[in-house]
């Protein structure tokens, strides 16, 4: 039997253990470019061990729901954060840590105009866009060394609507 997971919308404050949610909400922080853009300063805490920020470019193919999910991922030396270069939503899935293992998974479905930063070492899903073209700009760690670890549920979890 495959455990599900019901979307939830990304909010910040659900989404706060976990990492940051990146958008143009609530109060402007500065009115820049002779007040003709606002600035949103400062969404996320960006956090690498022995490398660098890199900006990058991912293009992922788009699922469709229901959505089976067999692993997850964290990243222990820094945090990334993805940015759509669309308007489109995507999933996001989140999973607390138990003693090096990840707990249940939380799913989340992004607005338009949501991106996330998982914190450093944050359990979490791979890149599903649900439209394409799946573009996304990556900040995260540019350094030597592995900065990846997976884990395998045993049984998979559906992601539903």
């Amino acid at each position: 039997m495959t455990a599900a997971l019901k979307l939830r919308p990304l909010t910040s404050e659900a989404f706060a253990p976990f990492g940051d949610v990146i958008e143009a909400a609530g109060q402007v922080d500065k009115l820049i470019n002779q007040g003709k853009c606002a600035r949103y300063h400062d969404r996320a805490v960006l956090d690498f061990h022995d490398g660098r920020a890199g900006i990058s470019v991912f293009q992922s193919e788009a699922f469709s729901l229901p959505i089976k999910l067999e692993m997850v991922e964290r990243h222990p030396d820094g945090s990334q954060a993805f940015l759509p270069l669309s308007d489109k939503p995507f999933v996001v899935v989140v999973a607390p840590d138990e003693n090096g293992t990840p707990g249940r998974p939380i799913a989340f479905k992004t607005a338009p105009g949501q991106g996330v930063n998982y914190h450093r070492n944050t359990w979490h899903g791979v890149l599903t866009p649900l439209h394409a073209p799946g573009l996304f700009a990556v900040v995260d760690r540019i350094g030597a060394g592995p900065n990846l670890e997976e884990h395998w549920f045993e049984e998979a979890f559906e992601i539903t609507e």
